[in-house]
């Protein structure tokens, strides 16, 4: 039977207000308060610090001239910025599905089915985290657990501008590994479709369904429709 997941679509935000909304729900969904919730957001322009970056590394950091936030989950520094897709799920982990390793490589098969729908072959690495178009990354991956309740996640980059990234390291990796979408395939100008075939892609993986969709809004008095009243919905 899937279970039900609650998105919320954030839109444009600073790091430290996402990290915020973060803590809150991952201690509600420990709790036992709250549901699966799953974040979609775009970060104005930051270097997140992990837990594997090295100490050479993180005195590289200040000289980007980006802000730099130190964070729990594992891996090492990454840059988010606008044009890039991030997803943070807030997830009870059932029994059956409590293994970290497990937990990455089904991130990165919802990514794989995502580019898969743009006709885009996204593959993995040996050894590494994260999702790759031939020999360049286009998803970078962290994650830390609570309690078995997951967050952090996946930054993809559909439109991003990637001069950020050659600034440093990212994941460890040469300053120009790093790719995007929008130089393999025509995308739109927002993040929408990537939402849409992320949330389709996250449900599959992880058996989560959507809420069921409201009804129609009642006529208005001048006899034409007011819509379907998704407002109200921290749906898409």
């Amino acid at each position: 039977m899937s279970a039900p997941l609650e998105v919320r679509r954030l839109g444009r935000t600073r790091y430290e207000d996402a990290h915020a909304l973060q803590q809150e729900l991952v201690a509600a969904r420990a709790g036992g308060t709250s549901g699966d919730v799953l974040l979609l957001t775009e970060h104005e322009p930051v270097i997140t610090v992990g837990r594997g970056t090295s100490a050479d590394e993180k005195r590289t950091l200040g000289a980007t001239g980006i802000p730099v936030v130190e964070v729990e989950r594992g891996g090492e520094a990454t840059y988010h910025g606008p044009g890039q897709l991030v997803a943070y799920p807030i997830l009870l982990l059932p029994e059956a599905r409590r293994d970290l390793h497990r937990y990455l490589r089904d991130l990165e098969e919802v990514v794989i089915g995502v580019l898969s729908e743009l006709e885009l072959e996204g593959t993995r690495r040996p050894g590494l985290t994260g999702v790759w178009l031939g020999a360049q990354k286009v998803c970078s991956i962290g994650v830390a657990v609570r309690r078995w309740v997951t967050w952090h996640g996946l930054a993809l980059n559909l439109h991003t501008d990637l001069a950020p990234f050659r600034r440093f390291h990212p994941c460890g990796l040469s300053s120009d590994v790093m790719t995007r979408v929008a130089d393999h395939v025509e995308l739109p100008a927002t993040t929408l479709l990537g939402e849409v075939l992320l949330v389709k892609h996250l449900c599959r993986v992880f058996a989560l369904e959507l809420p069921p969709m409201p009804p129609l809004a009642p006529p208005s008095e001048s006899g034409g429709s007011c819509g379907p009243g998704f407002l109200p919905l921290p749906v898409l």
